[in-house]
């Protein structure tokens, strides 16, 4: 007997539980698609059961003032062209904005022109694929805890530092997202009350004083004040106060600039005090700390926790919850938004599965 025709004869030897147990391990093997969409650009990646980017494509994102069917028609092309190569089983989305608890509809995104969008419908007609539509912020603190620097620890708190503060919330293995699905928007918490303008239209909100664009205001005032710390940064930029960006600072600080590395202190800071806030309300075990302004490493984390241990609520007293860098840097989206999907698509093969065997009784009853 053939090794392939001996393995048929022990597979169909199988009882009903193997059988599924079977097919559920092939399941979380299957390929998907993830899709993260941000101001600038939208990345599309072919994920692996194990997290592994297997091809990944990218274009820029259409203009907010175009159509919602717009960024449709690019998504659409770039899941068809990884298609095209590769066997796809699920589409997930990750949005920069607040996505609905039932995971379907986009109800606003700052970047794009999606107001209340059925985007899960939309894209599932036009793919014939699951879709799932998540927040960017938790697709990234998914695939932490999935892969990254949240693995093993099931209270995780999720911190996003890039031109504002995004978050999110993984209890006991699900995401936590609220009623209306718009809970982790930590970067509106209100820290100084009267304080600084947000975009928001509150005044005093955390990322307005720990963030990417934090730490660039604080670096241009300084340069267009004619400070004389400044003048290290102003040399970098030729003497123009609007090139200075978060990474020139970061790099900056690297390089032992003294002004660079008090303005990532005061980051880390605000960061600590935020972050101190949330232990109190969540008490996670571990926060992870992700987003661009997170490449300052020690020079933001280490100001950060002795902010935290200060003003941790019963300091002394308590088990702290660790503080670590993500590990997936730019990825996490596509990565986490793609693990999401995939889930959707083992409950979508089980219950295919399951109507194919049902009809298969039916027919050899009958026979």
């Amino acid at each position: 007997m053939s090794s392939t025709a001996g393995g048929y004869a022990r597979r169909s030897q199988w009882t009903t539980a193997e059988r599924r147990s079977a097919h559920r391990k092939a399941a979380l093997r299957l390929p998907t698609v993830g899709i993260d969409i941000g101001g600038t650009k939208i990345a599309a990646g072919l994920v692996d059961g194990e997290g592994r980017i297997v091809e990944q494509l990218r274009t820029e994102t259409p203009d907010r003032s175009k159509s919602p069917k717009v960024v449709e028609d690019v998504i659409t092309e770039l899941v068809l062209e990884l298609a095209d190569r590769h066997d796809v089983h699920a589409v997930g989305i990750g949005a920069a904005g607040f996505v609905d608890a039932d995971r379907a509809r986009v109800l606003f995104a700052p970047h794009l022109s999606w107001r209340n969008e059925p985007l899960q419908a939309a894209l599932s007609e036009r793919l014939r694929l699951p879709v799932v539509v998540e927040n960017d912020a938790n697709a990234a603190a998914w695939a932490e805890w999935r892969f990254g620097a949240g693995a093993g620890e099931d209270h995780l708190v999720m911190v996003n530092l890039g031109t504002g503060i995004g978050g999110a919330i993984v209890r006991d293995g699900r995401l936590e997202r609220g009623r209306w699905g718009t809970a982790g928007e930590f970067g509106h918490m209100t820290v100084v009350p009267g304080g600084l303008r947000c975009p928001c239209g509150n005044r005093g909100c955390w990322e307005q004083y720990s963030s990417g664009n934090a730490l660039v205001r604080e670096a241009r005032e300084l340069a267009a004040a004619e400070s004389p710390v400044a003048q290290p940064l102003l040399d970098r930029v030729g003497g123009d106060v609007a090139a200075i960006t978060g990474p020139l600072v970061t790099e900056a600080a690297r390089a032992g600039d003294a002004v660079a590395v008090e303005l990532l202190q005061e980051i880390g800071t605000w960061l600590g005090l935020g972050i101190a806030n949330l232990a109190a309300a969540l008490d996670p075990g571990r926060f992870v700390i992700g987003g661009g302004v997170s490449a300052a490493g020690e020079l933001l984390i280490g100001p950060a926790r002795e902010a935290f241990r200060r003003n941790l609520t019963g300091r002394g007293f308590r088990p702290e919850a660790e503080i670590v860098l993500a590990q997936l840097g730019n990825e996490a989206g596509m990565v986490g938004a793609a693990d999401l999907a995939r889930q959707v698509a083992r409950r979508f093969r089980t219950v295919k599965r399951a109507r194919v065997e049902r009809a298969n009784r039916r027919a050899h009853r009958a026979w």
